[in-house]
């Protein structure tokens, strides 16, 4: 807050149905516009005013949406605290596997991120935009990004700090206006826009329909022998409407579930499940 790394620590307790949550943040917030702030990114990070009440509604009445449904249930949306953080966020899983891209998160992190020692190690913050533009394309190249996601993430990290771009501005776009505007973005193309708009606006019915991951899953799911291309995974969200994008995130989930890379705890709302590993580094939102 105000230029200071910040760490944000959240625990829940409570029951599924009246569940609580307890934020701790070092540094404590010295001002009621730091408090607001931490409970906007909490808000967005959690989704904690989203109302999943026609989610459910929805998923009752359909056979195949609610056993999935249940399985995840209580899993509210997350969506990046910046527009910014979810498009380097693409950048960075761009044709790569999950894990892969997140690795690749950590190492920016590690190195444009600012440092926080704690007594339980070193943890970095997500780079912002000056962070990122202060470094020589050489650094990123070393870590393991491609020239083209080198180039388009200085491109853009120059441009919002010399107020070229406001990025944020997006969110209050409605979608076709969004979506063009994401994909003027270099290095955007069709599956880094839906995922923008998704991860970063909360548009929580837009499916990214080129995720190849997600159509293998939603596949699977139907019971098809093939994965899906982007028109059938269109047609095969329609019912769904206006929650494709929750049907993605349950699919993922269940997707990280049957690989192992969730486990049980009596401390989050519903399912019970928490991500084991594909965890990013941890984040400071100031």
């Amino acid at each position: 807050m105000a230029g200071r790394p910040t760490e944000l620590a959240v625990r829940q307790a409570g029951s599924p149905a009246a569940p609580s949550l307890t934020v701790t943040a070092t540094p404590r917030p010295r001002t009621v516009l730091e408090r607001r702030r931490i409970r906007l990114i909490l808000d967005r990070l959690l989704g904690l005013r989203v109302d999943l009440t026609d989610w459910y509604r929805l998923a009752t009445y359909d056979a195949r949406l609610r056993p999935l449904a249940e399985t995840f249930r209580g899993m509210k949306p997350p969506r990046f605290p910046t527009v910014f953080e979810a498009v380097v966020n693409a950048f960075a899983c761009q044709q790569l596997s999950l894990e892969v891209g997140l690795e690749l998160l950590n190492r920016l992190s590690t190195i444009a991120g600012a440092r926080v020692e704690t007594p339980h190690g070193t943890h970095y913050a997500f780079p912002a935009e000056r962070d990122i533009a202060r470094l020589p394309p050489e650094r990123y190249r070393a870590i393991g990004l491609s020239h083209q996601k080198v180039r388009a993430l200085l491109e853009l990290a120059n441009a919002i700090v010399r107020r070229e771009l406001d990025l944020e501005s997006v969110a209050v776009e409605d979608d076709p206006v969004a979506r063009e505007r994401l994909l003027e973005l270099r290095g955007v193309g069709r599956w880094s826009a839906e995922y923008v708009m998704l991860r970063g606006l909360g548009r929580l019915h837009v499916f990214p329909g080129d995720d190849v991951g997600a159509q293998k899953r939603m596949a699977r799911w139907l019971g098809r022998p093939q994965s899906l291309d982007y028109a059938e995974v269109r047609r095969a969200v329609t019912p769904w409407q206006p929650y494709a994008g929750l049907v993605y995130f349950h699919l993922l989930l269940d997707g990280l579930k049957q690989a192992g890379a969730l486990e049980s705890t009596h401390e989050t709302v519903g399912s019970g499940a928490r991500l084991r590993r594909y965890d990013h580094p941890r984040r400071s939102p100031g």
